[in-house]
């Protein structure tokens, strides 16, 4: 094992060459996911401002951003559960100890691996059928299966970040 030297995590946090690798792919993933929403944004601004200034609004705006937005969302689970980022809802769990707490998160953290394991394996099978008939978006033309292709990898690290999450908390570490 080898200490993560990396400002996000708790000092002394250790981390196995896998959990390096996993939260480095997880972090690229949420940057990519962040460069497309502000690219998003950006577009969003140019439509809307040429769309009341010039009507001339960016074709296929709204098309686009769907697309888009679908992606960079699936790019930021992973990281969010690598660092503690979900919504938990702690009030009846404050009480007992804490061993038992860490049972229960990692049991959650394996509820989030079930969780994306399932919408990988059916964004992968929607966007094979989407390829296998052809389906493209009205305005643009552009391949639908594309924007749904470029979800799974995202909940792939997500299965993989709730699987590695439920064994550390199951062992008893924190990150």
């Amino acid at each position: 094992m080898q200490e993560n030297l990396s400002s996000d995590l708790p000092p002394g946090t250790v981390l196995s060459a896998y959990g390096q690798t996993l939260r480095a792919v997880s972090k690229v993933l949420a940057l990519l996911g962040g460069l497309v929403f502000i690219g998003l944004v950006l577009m969003s601004i140019v439509s809307i401002v040429g769309r009341k200034v010039a009507s001339a609004p960016v074709p296929g705006d709204v098309e686009l951003l769907q697309m888009c937005a679908a992606f960079a969302s699936a790019s930021f689970f992973a990281w969010c559960h690598l660092n503690h980022g979900d919504v938990k809802v702690d009030f009846f769990t404050q009480k007992l100890a804490e061993g038992t707490v860490r049972k229960l998160d990692a049991f959650g953290s394996l509820l989030v691996a079930v969780f994306g394991a399932a919408v990988a394996w059916r964004s992968a099978v929607g966007a094979l059928n989407l390829l296998e008939y052809q389906e493209t978006s009205p305005i643009l033309g552009l391949p639908v299966w594309v924007a749904q292709a470029l979800m799974v990898p995202g909940f792939v690290v997500l299965t993989l970040a709730g699987l590695y999450m439920a064994v550390r908390q199951w062992k008893g570490h924190a990150a």
